[in-house]
């Protein structure tokens, strides 16, 4: 159990430099790998899901070196990984999973994967079965871990995706480098796009056609290593970004967060609300970043349905607690994708927020929430559920009551963001 911060008298003000991008880091561990030659992450995340990545690729025969968040990989290409007797182990990570899945299903080995209890509950089949329309041979256990996985050839398809998932688009276009004729996908929603960026830049051919929905893929291409700087990671920068701007007279700059247009549904709604977030120092090698300087507002009560949701899906249980202090009525709908997070991130959400005294009421793909900016708590006790994610959102809104609060699992953090305590109270 950890003591929260209590509601801080003179706001939260300070410049914090975040993590590296999570999805980068995990896509940097993996390309780098696959590429010939060297690859240099910089600013790489060291939380634990990036670090199962990291050990994946070394089990898979992969020279790979990290000293702090600077990684060397000494890529062996495409068909030059090597087959393990051991299961290879993915911790919590369900993008080491889905992703891997769609690699390992080319190569000439099988293989095994594992993982913990939580991420022993999460669908599988998501993945298993579009890959299966491609030749793949995987076997799910009823669904989820373990995955056994017979390496085979695997053949170019057009396939039109069942759910709005950037995991699930990623493995496909995995399998799709390795198929024996190009691959075509077709999105219901656009999603994160950083796999078709990176990959680009480490020399496959992708092109997204400007519907930002339909992906072509050619088979067979010579990746080659490259050295990369990571930005800051707009998933971890929402915190802050809504600790700025819901703890009063706070103003906290976040530099060099990733800006990527599939990353920052957050600031789009954060604008229709009536936040105060400025962008500035602009730049772009590869993945666009900026500087946010985020100050304290009063916000509008907001209205979000199933097209909002990719852009923004790791910081909805951020948005619950921005409507959450807005004054009047919020719904969020088309967000049945929290249910199978690392926990069900909507009864999570629902459960603590009631604790706190917040008027919430848990639908079956969102919330409904009356939002006030004075809560009464039952309780002095929240809990993270073992999600590092509802651990965060805990944390940012214990400091928006006048008593201090205790947090059960509070280790969780260290999946994401071992550092977030610490940055939390650099602002304090």
């Amino acid at each position: 159990m950890r003591k929260l911060f209590a509601k801080p008298k003179n706001g939260l003000h300070g410049n914090l430099a975040v993590p590296g991008d999570k999805s980068i880091s995990h896509r940097g561990i993996m390309f780098g790998s696959i590429s010939e030659g060297k690859t240099i992450l910089h600013h790489f995340l060291t939380a634990d899901d990036c670090l199962s990545t990291l050990a994946a690729f070394k089990q898979l025969g992969v020279p790979i070196k990290r000293d702090g968040d600077e990684v060397e990989i000494r890529g062996v290409g495409l068909n030059g990984l090597s087959g393990t007797f051991e299961p290879l182990e993915m911790g919590n990570s369900g993008t080491t999973t889905r992703l891997i899945m769609g690699l390992l299903a080319g190569q000439r080995f099988n293989s095994i994967l594992v993982g913990d209890a939580s991420l022993s509950k999460r669908p599988m089949k998501r993945v298993s079965e579009p890959l299966s329309l491609m030749g793949a041979d995987i076997s799910v256990n009823d669904g989820h871990l373990p995955v056994v996985i017979h390496g085979t050839q695997l053949h170019g398809v057009d396939y039109q995706l069942k759910v709005a998932s950037a995991q699930v688009k990623s493995s496909l276009i995995l399998a799709a480098l390795q198929a024996d004729k190009p691959s075509t996908f077709v999105e219901k929603l656009p999603t994160r796009n950083h796999t078709e960026k990176m990959l680009n830049a480490f020399g496959a051919d992708i092109e997204t056609e400007s519907d930002n929905l339909t992906i072509h893929v050619q088979p067979k291409p010579k990746l080659h290593g490259l050295e990369l700087t990571i930005p800051g990671d707009m998933s971890s920068a929402a915190f802050f970004m809504v600790a700025g701007t819901l703890v009063p007279n706070s103003e906290v700059r976040l530099n060099n967060v990733g800006i990527n247009d599939t990353r920052t549904g957050l600031l789009r709604i954060l604008e229709k609300m009536g936040g105060n977030v400025e962008l500035e120092n602009r730049q772009d090698n590869g993945e666009p970043t900026a500087d946010l300087v985020v100050k304290s507002a009063n916000l509008k009560p907001i209205q979000i349905g199933a097209k909002d949701i990719p852009d923004v899906i790791d910081e909805l249980p951020l948005v619950a607690l921005l409507a959450a202090r807005a004054n009047g009525h919020s719904k969020i709908t088309g967000a049945s994708e929290l249910r199978v997070k690392e926990t069900d991130r909507i009864a999570a959400v629902s459960n603590e927020f009631k604790k706190l005294g917040i008027d919430i009421s848990e639908l079956p793909d969102g919330f409904d929430i009356n939002g006030s900016d004075s809560w009464k708590p039952q309780t002095n006790t929240l809990d993270s559920h073992g999600d590092h994610r509802i651990g965060m959102t805990d944390a940012i809104a214990a400091l928006l009551v006048d008593q201090p609060m205790n947090l059960n699992n509070p280790d969780i953090v260290s999946i994401s963001y071992p550092e977030f305590f610490d940055d939390l109270q650099k602002l304090l």
